[in-house]
């Protein structure tokens, strides 16, 4: 829509607007019935489509393509294909390298033809791969690993991942993505940069250990400091605290706890 704007192209009105997840929409444009989807979306309206593998001939693709071809029907007749095709960040394959060396499990989750997944996921290094799933049986895969007492976390940018994202013990949005999904994770990464996973786990460790270290901190600190200022120890020791010294070493805990915290600042993410 942005680039027919920039390039001054009128768009037409829409009426009967209909979308069907993890398939195609349609609607009347000018008076005639307008779908654009997938192959099986077009099928499911008895409209007939060439099937994808003409169509990647007829795009000039060999067999080494990760494009996924989308259908355009007018007046239940195939009028046209678009091929659209995601393109890998530079830093997708040295996030997902730094990740299962951690030993993390990954698997490549994806509406996408399976011949386009698995090319994706040959390039990456991922071996697991669960292509062609409806939006709806993407929240059924999470379940399903959970079920075998795994910790899931899923990572997606799109309104077909909000299932999944709600789903997932950790659900991770991109920025650069829909509303839909950022609304159901439990983290958004700004700049749809995956190594912000391995950053975010770098942090939420030393943020437990930090949490460990006040806890303790203060266990101990308190242990000391208690039986001193109510005069458990006075009689064997000789040693009293007043209310005034007691007020300050109250303080300097909490002050120590908060330094603490802090340091999580310059921890090397």
């Amino acid at each position: 829509v942005r680039a027919a704007e920039t390039k001054g192209i009128r768009l037409a009105e829409v009426t009967e607007f209909r979308a069907t997840s993890g398939g195609g929409v349609e609607g009347r444009v000018g008076g005639e019935r307008v779908a654009v989807g997938t192959e099986r979306f077009l099928k499911e309206k008895e409209i007939p489509a060439s099937s994808a593998e003409r169509l990647y001939e007829a795009f000039g693709f060999d067999g080494d393509f990760t494009a996924t071809i989308v259908l355009v029907a007018v007046n239940e007749k195939l009028a046209g294909a678009i091929a659209l095709a995601d393109l890998m960040k530079e830093s997708t394959p040295q996030a997902i390298s730094a990740l299962q060396k951690e030993g993390l499990r990954i698997v490549v989750l994806t509406g996408d033809r399976k011949e386009s997944a698995k090319m994706v996921a040959d390039k990456l290094g991922i071996a697991e791969v669960r292509a062609e799933v409806l939006p709806e049986e993407k929240g059924e895969v999470v379940k399903q690993l959970q079920s075998e007492s795994r910790i899931v976390a899923m990572a997606g940018d799109g309104i077909n991942d909000a299932p999944a994202l709600a789903a997932a013990d950790v659900g991770i949005a991109m920025g650069t993505g829909t509303d839909v999904a950022i609304e159901n994770a439990g983290i958004t990464l700004l700049r749809g940069d995956l190594r912000g996973i391995v950053r975010a786990r770098k942090l939420s460790r030393a943020t437990i250990r930090n949490i460990k270290q006040n806890l303790a901190w203060a266990f101990l600190y308190n242990l000391i400091g208690i039986p001193v200022a109510a005069g458990v120890v006075y009689p064997f020791l000789g040693w009293l605290l007043s209310p005034m010294l007691a007020s300050a070493a109250m303080s300097f805990s909490s002050v120590s706890v908060i330094a603490n915290a802090l340091r999580l600042r310059k921890a090397p993410l």
